[in-house]
């Protein structure tokens, strides 16, 4: 673990130069910049953010880093990590990552430049190899999203077989042409929901049908235009899966006009008053919240400790009345009763 004295000696000069240059002092002599400059990139070396925190007299902090606050997952996320950190005399600071990938890694070393104890992420690039300079120093919990080409902890649903559990939820009550809604499949979660969709189907024995599949549903414009596409389909579909909540926030206005059965992954807000409530896959955002929040304060309790890099979390099936069966000629509609079947 390289320290501020490693760089030091490395360029013959004392920590508290070491430390001026670091922290941007225009007073120290061009030639010894450019010797602790060297040393700091050739020992890439990072400041230990959780002992600056303690000598400031401040208290610790985690950083938390979504795509989307609005997101009720990652905003339920959050909120259960500020109470953890608040039982624990602890604060956090969230950011927002967006959907620009090319942006993550300045939004999130901006965070880390703080005073951090720890940080939780959901990633929206492909490459976090940029985290492997801050993580022997400062603790990183990836969550819902596994971390990619940095090793680090993690906490993500079991996205497969949810997605498999909701689609099959469909062909029980009766539906074999069922579409898949999603925003993009670059990203693991809705990706890894894709192949659990068609996997139910291959399992039923039912034929995959590209044309039932829509994606770019990220808000109400590009659901509604998802779900014209989808309903204009020659053999249109009489079921559909949502891949997450976001989706199916942004699809129920075009949902009222609707009658196909729904089934969607991600409990949101209201789910439960719409008419017909929502069958969903329940992810359990407080207890990803409260795991990653508490292996952010083990890390940094106990840094030598071993603990299980990757947990893979179970997600459940709340049925509601929204796989309802439309058509006469496969079996009675009738209304679901809310109950929870478990993934797996």
């Amino acid at each position: 673990m390289t320290g501020m004295r490693d760089v030091a000696a490395l360029a013959k000069v004392s920590a508290k130069t070491v430390s001026r240059v670091f922290n941007g002092d225009s007073h120290v002599a061009p030639e010894t910049r450019k010797r602790v400059e060297a040393a700091l990139r050739e020992l890439n070396y990072v400041p230990n953010s959780l002992a600056t925190t303690f000598r400031a007299g401040r208290s610790p902090v985690i950083g938390i880093a979504v795509p989307d606050l609005v997101d009720p997952f990652f905003g339920s996320i959050a909120k259960a990590v500020g109470r953890l950190a608040t039982e624990n005399g602890m604060s956090i600071v969230v950011t927002d990552l967006g959907d620009d990938q090319a942006r993550e890694q300045i939004i999130v070393e901006s965070l880390l430049s703080q005073s951090l104890t720890g940080l939780i992420i959901a990633p929206i690039s492909h490459d976090q190899s940029y985290l492997a300079a801050w993580t022997s120093r400062t603790p990183v919990v990836f969550v819902d999203r596994p971390p990619n080409r940095v090793p680090a902890d993690s906490f993500v649903e079991d996205d497969h077989a949810g997605a498999h559990l909701a689609t099959e939820h469909l062909i029980e009550h009766g539906h074999q042409r069922i579409a898949f809604l999603g925003d993009t499949t670059d990203i693991p979660t809705t990706s890894n929901r894709y192949a659990g969709y068609r996997a139910a189907l291959a399992a039923h024995h039912i034929d995959f049908d590209p044309a039932l599949v829509a994606l770019g549903a990220k808000d109400r414009v590009g659901a509604a235009a998802a779900l014209a596409r989808l309903t204009a389909v020659h053999g249109r579909p009489t079921a559909l899966f949502s891949s997450n909540a976001r989706c199916t926030m942004a699809l129920v206005p075009a949902l009222a006009h609707s009658d196909l059965a729904v089934t969607a992954f991600g409990d949101f807000p209201m789910a439960d008053m719409l008419s017909p409530a929502i069958t969903v896959i329940d992810q359990d955002p407080i207890l990803v919240g409260q795991l990653a929040g508490q292996r952010i304060i083990d890390r940094a309790t106990h840094p030598g400790r071993r603990y299980r890099r990757r947990n893979v979390l179970p997600v459940s099936l709340i049925e509601r009345q929204s796989c309802r069966v439309t058509d006469p000629d496969t079996q009675p509609s009738r209304p679901a009763p809310v109950h929870e079947r478990k993934a797996g």
